[in-house]
C-alpha cells in the first residue's frame, strides 16, 4: 500500500493532494500544471512539502508532524526520468550494475536482463542505443537498486509514437512481476488505459477522482488530457485468431474484432475505444462495413461548450463513450435511459490502445 499526503504552496499555487494506492502501478493523471510532478518529487524526497507524510507500506519515508523526512538516498527508490540519464562513458551492463552498487543491492542480473530483453545490449554504451532501448536499461537499472517504491516521471514523453509501442509492453511486464509498487506519472490517456492499475486525477493541485482505469477513464466528467483523449476501457479475451487477420475478442459476450494480435486464445486484455472513434445508431445497423457493434443503453449525456456532447452508454463489456454532435443526439432522440447500438470500425483501435490485462 501507498499513501501519500502532500500540502504546499507554491506561489499562487496551492498543492493539496492525498490518496492511498493498492499494489501495482499507480497513475498520476493530468494536465500541465496540474501538480503531478510536485507529488512525485515529494514522494522522492526532492521537495520537502509544508505538511506531508508519505509511507510505502510499513515503512514511513516523510511525516511532517514527527519531523521525520528523509532524504532521497535513503528512500530506496528507483527513479526512471523522461530521459535514460545512462552514463556515456559506460556500457548498458555496467550502468546496470552502477544501480546495484549505488544502492547495496544484491539482486542478480540475470532475471533482470532476461524480462527486459537486454542480453544483446549489454557491451554497447548508450550511444549505440535507441530511445526505447535506453529506457529499457533505465527500468533495469532502478529495479537492480532492490527499491521499495518505483517513481517514473513520463518516462515515455520523449520517445517517438514507434518507441512507445516498443516499451510499453515492459512496462506491462513490470506492473505485473515487479514486488514493489510503482508511482507513474502521465498526462496520456493511452498509457493510462494500458498500464495503470489505479488512476488518480489531479486537477489544479487537488485530487478529483481515483479508481481504475476502467472507471475513470469511462466517466465522462473526467477529461483531464482534453475531451479529444477521451475514450473507454473494455476488459476483455481473446477468443479466436482468424484465417483473415482478424483476433475475435470475447467483450462480457460481444464478439469484438480487431487486426490479428499477438496474445493466445483465452489471454486477458484491456483495449481503450476512443470516443471520437464510436458511432451510434437507435437501431441495429444493416450492411455496414464496420464490425464491433455493441448494444446497450444509454446511462448519461454530457453537452461541452461548443457543438459536441458526450454519450455514455452502459453495454454488456462495459461503459462506452460516444463524442458526437449535440444536433446528432437530438436527432436521434437520446436521452438517459433509451436503447442505443454502438458502432466501431476494426481498425480504428489503435495497436497501443490494446494491452495486457
Amino acid at each position: 500500500m501507498l499513501e501519500v499526503a502532500v500540502r504546499h504552496r507554491l506561489g499562487a499555487f496551492t498543492l493539496d493532494a492525498a490518496f492511498e494506492a493498492p499494489p501495482g502501478l499507480c497513475v498520476l493523471f493530468g494536465r500541465s500544471g496540474s501538480g503531478k510532478t510536485s507529488v512525485i518529487n515529494a514522494v522522492a524526497g526532492l521537495m520537502r512539502p509544508d505538511e506531508g507524510r508519505v509511507q510505502v507500506g510499513e515503512r514511513v519515508l516523510g511525516d511532517t508532524s514527527q519531523g521525520i523526512w528523509l532524504p532521497p538516498h535513503k528512500r530506496r527508490l528507483g527513479y526512471i526520468f523522461q530521459e535514460g540519464r545512462l552514463f556515456p562513458h559506460l556500457s548498458v551492463r555496467q550502468n546496470l550494475m552502477y544501480g546495484r552498487w549505488f544502492a547495496g543491492s544484491l539482486l542478480p542480473l540475470d532475471p533482470v536482463v532476461e524480462m527486459l530483453g537486454l542480453g544483446p545490449l549489454l557491451t554497447r554504451r548508450p550511444g549505440a542505443l535507441s530511445g526505447g532501448e535506453k529506457q529499457r536499461v533505465a527500468i533495469g537499472r532502478a529495479l537492480l537498486a532492490d527499491p521499495g517504491l518505483i517513481l517514473a516521471d513520463e518516462p515515455l514523453a520523449a520517445l517517438d509514437e514507434a518507441r512507445k509501442r516498443e516499451i510499453l509492453p515492459y512496462f506491462e511486464r513490470l506492473r505485473d512481476e515487479a514486488r514493489c509498487p510503482i508511482l507513474y506519472v502521465s498526462h496520456s490517456a493511452a498509457e493510462v488505459a494500458r498500464l495503470a492499475t489505479t488512476v488518480v486525477v489531479l486537477q489544479d493541485g487537488r485530487v478529483v477522482r481515483q479508481g481504475t482505469a476502467a472507471e475513470v477513464l469511462s466517466d465522462p466528467a473526467v477529461t483531464p488530457a482534453g475531451i479529444r483523449a477521451v475514450g473507454a476501457v473494455l476488459e476483455v479475451r481473446v477468443a479466436a485468431h482468424h484465417e483473415d487477420g482478424l483476433t475475435e475478442l470475447d467483450a462480457g459476450g460481444i464478439p469484438l474484432y480487431l487486426p490479428r494480435v499477438p496474445q493466445v486464445v483465452g489471454a486477458p486484455l484491456r483495449i481503450r475505444i476512443a470516443a471520437q472513434e464510436v458511432i451510434l445508431a437507435r437501431e441495429r445497423p444493416e450492411g455496414l462495413s464496420a464490425l464491433n457493434i455493441l448494444p446497450g443503453k444509454v446511462a448519461t449525456i454530457r453537452a461541452g461548450e461548443g457543438p459536441g456532447t458526450l454519450v455514455s452508454l452502459d453495454t454488456a463489456a462495459g461503459r462506452v463513450l460516444a463524442r458526437v454532435t449535440r444536433r446528432s443526439a437530438e436527432t436521434l432522440g437520446l436521452v438517459p435511459g433509451v436503447d442505443c447500438f454502438a458502432v466501431v470500425k476494426t481498425v480504428a483501435i489503435a495497436r497501443e490502445d490494446v494491452g495486457t490485462a
